[in-house]
């Protein structure tokens, strides 16, 4: 860009030229992995340590250069590359060279590793010390870095038993918007000393620091495991055999999640060597696990559980075998791929009450029949922690153009109207982003938004960071 050449150059000879990329070589990182976003980079870097994370910062901070704090880059609301249009040029940090895995302490529990290790090498490097690391992001795994799965508080298939990406946290390292490095990489589960300032940087989305290297909790890894696929009749039966499954099995149950025939037809379309998990196609199915750390069968128990509900389940299925569960996994896992190959939808990703999950798909695909006959919702996600995903679309190609051109931002109200009403979340796991950071205006409190607003000042003052994502320009 005009007027940078000089700067660029001093960047490179500070941290080499492999690790600034202009141009060409950077516009692969501009696009968001939905591509549906595109912005515009001055420059991508590419720290391979701390140190350089810093020294990258205060180069932008000597510049008045925006920062774009990135990891694996599957944002899924555009949190993780530039704006198409902004008052000040914009800078990727990409922290993708900083794979390292520094420790592992077997008897503590805990990993720490840097913000570029791949989710699957964190799986395979808690497997080889016969540890957990349980954040469920299989689909995307091989992908999406630690540092974004943090920066996103990111959930997944395991949150019902170990809790989002927070929860998994307990120490962090961030280089902090004018260059300085907090390390706060302690690995105890007990810390009454102040503010717990890692968890402002957890869902931030990048627009607080960068984090640099974080304290995982590991566990113990189960020793066996039992799936069921239970067709029910519909998402209340689904509701009432979670509670049930809980109070029978308590915390056995690590996965339950929900999925509409919508969902199925879409995957069987679209995704080879998959099959029909009954011989009846039914409307509704669910998949829960259950895993123990003692050895031991679990699927006579899980079945006398089953069993036992009564009213609601029309059949089910329970298996031992981890390649027969894996046919049934790859149907919830394959949803947003079968989605992509049709076309674009109008995603949400919401939260309610446990209680009134059946309630929200309810009402909100009432609304949207009601509104636009012929519409086609795909309703599926993590029911035991209330976070469904809900998407609409027209199956004909051109009334689902003419339906996002000319009314995405009416579906969405009406959604998440609903949600409002039953004190939910428009957001459960996948961010703001710039995708959500006008719309969340009109469901947070004043009072809350205030406080996000003094956090950001005062860690960021000068709204280098990440500008246009979670709180929006005018907000900053």
């Amino acid at each position: 860009m005009k007027g940078y050449s000089e700067p660029l150059d001093e960047l490179r000879r500070q941290l080499g030229t492999q690790a600034v990329l202009t141009g060409e070589e950077a516009a692969p990182y501009c696009t968001d992995w939905r591509k549906r976003y595109t912005g515009k980079a001055l420059a991508v870097i590419l720290p391979q340590d701390t140190g350089q994370v810093s020294q990258a910062i205060r180069w932008c901070v000597k510049n008045n250069l925006a920062i774009v704090p990135q990891g694996g880059n599957t944002s899924l609301c555009g949190a993780s590359v530039p704006l198409a249009e902004t008052a000040r040029p914009q800078v990727i940090i990409n922290l993708s060279r900083m794979q390292r895995i520094r420790e592992i302490d077997e008897t503590n529990y805990t990993m720490t590793v840097e913000a570029g290790c791949k989710l699957a090498q964190i799986y395979a490097a808690a497997e080889q010390a016969n540890r957990l690391f349980p954040l469920g992001l299989t689909a995307i795994a091989p992908h999406c870095e630690i540092g974004g799965n943090l920066s996103t508080n990111a959930g997944g298939l395991g949150v019902l038993r170990y809790g989002n990406a927070r929860d998994l946290v307990l120490g962090m390292e961030v280089v902090l918007p004018d260059g300085q490095v907090w390390n706060g990489l302690r690995r105890l589960r007990k810390d009454n000393t102040g503010y717990d300032l890692k968890q402002l940087f957890v869902g931030a989305e990048g627009t607080l620091g960068i984090i640099t290297a974080a304290v995982l909790k590991l566990f113990p890894r189960p020793q066996a495991t039992a799936t069921a696929c239970i067709a029910v009749s519909g998402p209340e039966a689904a509701t009432a055999l979670l509670a049930h499954l809980r109070a029978r099995c308590g915390d056995m149950i690590s996965a339950f999640e929900i999925i509409s025939r919508s969902c199925l037809d879409l995957v069987f379309r679209h995704i080879p060597a998959t099959e029909e998990p009954f011989n009846k196609a039914h409307e509704w199915i669910v998949i829960t696990q259950l895993s123990n750390v003692l050895p031991g069968p679990l699927e006579g128990e899980l079945e006398q559980a089953l069993k036992e509900f009564g009213g609601g389940i029309e059949e089910f299925e329970v298996t031992a075998d981890a390649n027969h569960a894996e046919r049934w996994w790859k149907l919830r896992k394959n949803i947003s791929d079968a989605q992509k190959a049709e076309g674009i939808s109008i995603k949400h990703d919401i939260s309610v009450p446990l209680s009134r999950v059946a309630e929200f798909i309810r009402t909100a695909t009432h609304a949207l029949q009601q509104a636009y006959p012929g519409i086609r919702v795909v309703a599926f996600g993590h029911m035991g922690d209330g976070n469904i995903h809900y998407n609409a679309s027209m199956p004909d190609t051109e009334q689902n153009r003419v339906l996002i051109a000319q009314h995405e931002h009416e579906v969405n109200r009406l959604v998440y109207e609903v949600v409002a009403r039953m004190q939910g979340s428009i957001s459960a796991e996948h961010g703001l982003g710039q995708l959500k950071c006008e719309e969340i205006t009109h469901y947070k409190d004043e009072v809350e938004l205030q406080l996000m607003q003094c956090i950001k000042l005062a860690l960021d003052p000068n709204g280098l960071m990440n500008p246009g994502k979670v709180l929006c320009p005018a907000k900053q």
